[in-house]
């Protein structure tokens, strides 16, 4: 697992042991930050909110390629201090912010600290249902006007509708992961 492109471009990444986390490919991860770059017009100064981050390989690669900043949010201890030796790593922990908690709670956070995000990643486990998440987000607190929302989900899983305040934009499957992109309404 690498960064794709920008300041740390093909550079490594460690990725947790085991089996409890699932990265996104290389190739899944070019595909997407590829369809962004082309509606955001790049992704220079964008603010991104990186969910159930596992290695934080989406966070750090926006962060490779011009983002301000990134919140990496992940419940597991471990994973998050490997975020962190990662984004020092690539030189990249100015602007990675990490927070090692549920992803529930850590919106309510950035919400009560006023954040705003231009694009929110999200990789739940497959089994999880995306729905609450997207809700959350829906509620446009934590959103800048026409923030993208990026949920990958298993290709088996359908679509999660949009909630109020989300436009569906597209799907694209990718092997077993699908992209679904979603924008801002309000």
């Amino acid at each position: 697992m690498r960064i794709i492109a920008g300041k740390a471009g093909g550079r490594r990444l460690k990725a947790p042991p085991g089996r409890g986390t699932r990265p996104t490919t290389d190739r899944v991860r070019e595909a997407l930050f590829s369809r962004l770059e082309s509606r955001l017009g790049g992704l220079q100064g964008v603010s991104v909110l990186d969910l159930f981050s596992g290695s934080g390989a989406l966070g750090l690669e926006a962060l490779s390629r011009g983002a301000a900043d990134a919140v990496l949010v992940e419940k597991d201890r471990r994973c998050a201090a490997l975020i962190k030796q990662n984004a020092r790593a690539l030189d990249l922990s100015p602007g990675a912010r990490v927070l090692a908690m549920a992803v529930a709670p850590a919106l309510d956070l950035l919400a009560r600290e006023e954040a705003r995000f231009g694009l929110v990643l999200a990789d739940p486990p497959y089994d999880q249902d995306p729905g609450p998440t997207l809700e959350r987000l829906a509620l446009g607190d934590l959103l800048g006007p026409g923030a993208m929302i990026c949920l990958e989900h298993g290709k088996k899983q359908a679509a999660p509708q949009a909630p109020p305040g989300l436009e569906h934009i597209v799907s694209k499957t990718y092997g077993d992961s699908v992209l679904t992109l979603f924008r801002s309404c309000i």
